[in-house]
């Protein structure tokens, strides 16, 4: 017992091999590159389509049939995507899911978000997810998103990511006039009518114009990207922290960066399905939109886009297809929901129990539920399906730890999970832990995103 409990404990670097070693820490630069350029839901739906291409798959509209070791993907509204590998067994049997999520907690600029005010034009923006807004003050940002314009035409932006690009911020209350500020709660000292972006500075010359420099700003959007003010209306343009991912430590042991929850579950299980030769069973990676409020929307988990996507898929290999034959193969379905969770912090070891608290670099976290308080939004996995998730993981080299998102009437969180198992198949939370989770500089330990990697790896080829 002493030896197992011991092994249990032990960090996941003392537990590889050097050549190991070398694989984990290499197969993190590709992630940390990932992190610095996927820094929307659009953008990452696009590198996911791009890698997926790559990698010899194909729209699932361009096949009739579907014979083993197809590859396939589908995708909605630059939002939402579904990649699978068609396996040797019959759809009916079930197939092996991760479902990860491609939004991320950030600043959306509102429909009329451009303004002018003491000789300054700013951005209003609506905070997306849940936040601490005094972190998005005093940073530097960009702008990343689109504009659709009047006749449909669509514009891409990305500002403030290259040298040479100006950034924005938003401009916090210096600590001399701060007196009152200070004073409130934390959650009230920066209020979400205050998060107001800087974006200009200069006026135009007419000095007959009202608000000049807004004036200025608006021919500057004209002259260099052909956009209006009016053209706000039909954009989605997202504030988020204008620096790349970046090696923590003197080790570089660690990866600090923006979108961690839940990209880290992206790229692994992207990567993951990327290995995929001709499994036994169906494997499909989900990424979804719209976790971070509640999974709405037609891209969002709530959405028919994964009964959808596993409808075409049947209607393609069934001999005859019907809704029965669709319910069937949902039900028999093995999932993993890839969301993070929170680390045990040692600046703040008192909101989590130390006892169930995952550890930075002690592996991939198996969560049996999430929720808040009672439980409350969990799907709470199934003990069989917990035993056998871990027992994968023991066979194929993961090396895994348990852990809850805090303290019991601390708080909590949720995932897409509770969504999936709707649909009466099995599926278990499974996830990296990180450090300032939704923070704009999340962080994680390089070997708990190798062993995510390695997790949803063996899980899409388990029978």
């Amino acid at each position: 017992m002493e030896k197992e409990k011991d092994t249990a404990t032990r960090h996941v670097w003392e537990r590889l091999d050097e050549e190991e070693r070398r694989t984990a820490l290499a197969f993190c630069d590709g992630y940390r590159e990932f992190l610095s350029t996927a820094k929307t839901e659009r953008e990452t739906v696009d590198f996911l389509t791009e890698r997926a291409r790559k990698n010899g798959f194909a729209p699932l509209h361009d096949f009739g049939g579907l014979k083993p070791g197809d590859r396939v993907f589908l995708s909605a509204r630059g939002k939402i995507m579904a990649m699978a590998v068609m396996g040797r067994e019959p759809l009916e049997q079930g197939l092996n899911i991760v479902g990860a999520h491609v939004d991320a907690p950030r600043l959306d600029l509102k429909p009329r978000p451009l303004y002018e005010e003491a000789g300054l034009a700013l951005f209003k923006t609506h905070y997306y997810g849940g936040v601490k807004k005094y972190q998005w003050v005093a940073i530097p940002l960009a702008l990343h998103g689109v504009v659709v314009k009047g006749d449909g035409q669509v514009v891409s932006l990305v500002i403030g990511e290259i040298e040479g690009d100006p950034v924005f911020t938003i401009a916090d209350l210096l600590p001399h006039l701060a007196k009152d500020q200070m004073e409130k709660k934390m959650s009230e000292a920066i209020t979400g009518e205050a998060l107001n972006i800087i974006v200009g500075g200069f006026p135009v010359a007419e000095r007959e114009v009202k608000e000049r420099v807004k004036k200025a700003v608006i021919e500057h959007l004209a002259q260099n990207y052909g956009v209006r003010e009016e053209d706000f209306v039909s954009a989605e343009l997202e504030a988020v922290p204008a620096w790349p991912a970046r090696d923590i430590g003197f080790d570089r042991s660690m990866i600090g960066g923006y979108g961690q929850d839940d990209r880290s579950s992206v790229y692994t299980a992207l990567q993951a399905i990327l290995q995929q030769d001709v499994p036994r069973r169906t494997a499909v990676a989900l990424f979804a939109d719209k976790e971070e409020i509640g999974s709405a929307g037609n891209t969002g988990m709530q959405s028919v886009f994964l009964v959808n996507f596993v409808a075409e898929l049947a209607g393609r290999c069934l001999p005859q297809y019907s809704d029965l034959a669709l319910r069937r193969i949902l039900s028999s379905t093995r999932a993993i929901s890839a969301d993070v969770t929170a680390g045990l912090n040692p600046s703040y070891p008192d909101v989590m129990d130390k006892y169930n608290a995952p550890l930075l670099g002690h592996g991939v976290v198996i969560s049996k539920y999430t929720g808040a308080r009672g439980k409350s939004g969990a799907s709470d996995a199934h003990a069989e399906f917990v035993a056998f998730v871990r027992g994968l993981f023991d066979r194929e080299g993961v090396v895994w730890q348990t852990g809850e998102l805090g303290k019991v009437d601390q708080g909590g969180g949720g995932t897409i999970a509770y969504l999936m198992a709707q649909h009466g198949m099995d599926v278990l939370d499974v996830g990296v832990p990180l450090l300032g989770m939704h923070s704009p500089f999340e962080v994680a330990s390089k070997m708990d995103i190798y062993m995510a990697y390695k997790g949803f790896r063996a899980f899409y080829r388990s029978v």
